[in-house]
């Protein structure tokens, strides 16, 4: 497999690590990097030796900073659904991974970078971490899974907040609200979420398998395709509106929306 946007690596005891590589667009989620995200959690869903899934950010600066709005900003209806529906392809296979997934966000997790971690098993976050949803600024809204497994996490009310408010919050405040699991100092933030894993690692895959599928029933992870197709129809719908056109140009022109009140839809 050839990749371009995301890269591999193997350590000791079955550890996989799948890090978004495209440091100098922060990680943003492009089609091609969600094809080539979808493929390689397809492989390693298979591949018996892997133990434990580690997903992160290339660079200093992100986990993943979202969607990438150059990209997404032309689309219409039904490519907007497509493009939601590509990232539930990818959330579906990190929630289902028959081995333990965890997120470890070393910088910013915007948008479809917090839905990503959001499908994991964990987060863990560096003190440089900070987490939000800020489609509802670009005419849109969460369009990978968040408005599903944001209140999981954080209960609706706060889910509700955070993604009606499209606010930022740091790692300490997503410790608290039961975002993240917990927080590590940045000079040692690699080497702890490694010793996580390993612990992990340690123990029987076959229980661990067993463990989060029934986890997974009792939040009821197999009952999502409904409810995740609606949130991606309701995606794609905002895609040609006015409120959609203003909020993606405002921030690739770099300046503050002026809304003016979605079309019926």
């Amino acid at each position: 497999m050839t990749l371009e946007n995301i890269s591999l690596e193997r350590l000791k005891g079955g550890i996989q690590v799948v890090r978004v590589n495209r440091p100098a667009v922060l990680n943003a989620l492009n089609t091609a990097t969600l094809g080539e995200l979808r493929t390689a959690l397809q492989e390693i869903a298979r591949d018996e030796a892997i133990r434990v899934l580690i997903l992160t950010g290339s660079g200093e600066k992100a986990f993943i900073a979202g969607a990438d709005i150059s990209e997404m900003s032309g689309k219409n209806p039904s490519q907007g659904i497509g493009f939601a529906q590509l990232g539930h392809e990818v959330t579906k296979l990190l929630e289902l991974m028959p081995k333990p997934t965890i997120a470890a966000v070393n910088g910013f997790a915007l948008g479809g970078g917090t839905e990503l971690a959001l499908a994991c098993d964990f987060i863990l976050a560096s003190e440089r971490a900070v987490f939000g949803q800020p489609e509802v600024g670009l005419g849109v809204i969460p369009g990978f899974g968040a408005t599903v497994r944001l209140a999981k996490f954080v209960g609706i009310p706060r889910a509700k907040e955070l993604i009606f408010s499209g606010k930022r919050i740091k790692a300490d405040e997503a410790l608290r609200i039961g975002l993240v699991n917990q927080v590590f100092p940045a000079d040692a933030f690699w080497s702890e979420v490694l010793k996580v894993a390993e612990q992990i690692s340690a123990h029987s895959a076959g229980a661990i398998r067993q463990a989060k599928r029934l986890l997974n029933e009792f939040g009821e992870v197999t009952g999502l395709n409904y409810k995740l197709d609606s949130g991606a129809q309701a995606f794609g719908q905002l895609f040609g509106t006015a409120d959609q056109r203003e909020g993606m140009a405002a921030f690739l022109e770099k300046r503050k929306p002026e809304f003016k009140g979605v079309e019926n839809i």
